[in-house]
Parts: structure tokens; sequence; C-alpha cells
């Protein structure tokens, strides 16, 4: 059960409100933190989706949430629609965002953490383990799992 994530509402492509512990629940998490505009971050985010979209069609328990470093609303919400994935998102103004950057040690973007429903850590720099390994997802994948359970 996500209790880290106790409180928060994600949004998802559709703009449908989430309720972050249900949605979430028994899940592997990748927390992605990101911005509009961070130029890494544009160049590793269509990385980051193709790694996603393949490792979903046999993995539905692997979910992204973008934790973003946007300055407004309207930057976070266009980068998401434009470019980002299937995934969900804190929206601008949360709390959480400060607080996730804070607990996962996040200094600079484009970082990536994967995280079990307790959120632990995981992998820690599944930003570079995916922009490095990410054309082999299936083994990328296998590797983390070996970890995770």
């Amino acid at each position: 059960m996500p209790q880290f994530l106790s409180g928060v509402t994600l949004k998802n492509r559709e703009g449908t409100e989430l309720d972050a512990v249900e949605h979430l629940k028994g899940k592997v998490i990748g927390l992605y933190f990101s911005a509009s505009w961070c130029p890494p971050c544009r160049l590793f985010t269509p990385k980051l989706k193709g790694f996603f979209e393949e490792i979903k069609k046999n993995h539905p328990e692997f979910e992204v949430i973008f934790v973003s470093r946007d300055r407004n609303s309207s930057d976070l919400v266009g980068y998401f629609e434009d470019h980002q994935g299937e995934w969900t998102y804190i929206p601008f103004g949360s709390d959480k965002i400060i607080e996730l950057m804070q607990k996962y040690e996040v200094k600079t973007i484009p970082a990536m953490r994967i995280v079990n429903d307790k959120g632990e850590v995981i992998v820690k720099d599944a930003r570079t383990e995916i922009q490095d390994k990410g054309d082999k997802a299936e083994a990328l994948w296998a590797d983390w799992m070996a970890i995770f359970h």
C-alpha cells in the first residue's frame, strides 16, 4: 500500500483525478522528476516513453508518476500532454513535489527513482539505466525485479 503518497491526487492524460494510494496499490512505481524548461529532460523523456510502452506490454504493474519542476501549471500540463507517456502526474502546486524531491535526494533533473509501494528505493538512478540499457527493456526490467523481490 503506497502510504508514502497518502492524500495525493494524481491526474492522468484525460485529466481524471485519481487517489494515489488506490491507483498505485501493488505497483512498481517510477518517480520521474523532470520539467519542460530542462533540455536534458526533453532528450530523456522520449526514451522513457519508449521504455514504458515496451514494459507495459507484459508488465501492467509498472506505473510512472511525473513529478514536475515546471514553474506553472500550464507548462506542466503542456509538457505532459505533448511529450509524455500514458502515465500520471502530481498537479502543480502540490506540497508533495518538494517532499518527494527531498525524500529521494533529487538534486538535478531529469532524475528517476524506481520504488516499491512502500516508497523504498529499488533503483536509485533509473534515468541512467534506461538511457544506457533501455533498448533492452525486458532485460533491464528483469534486473530490477531481481532486486525488487
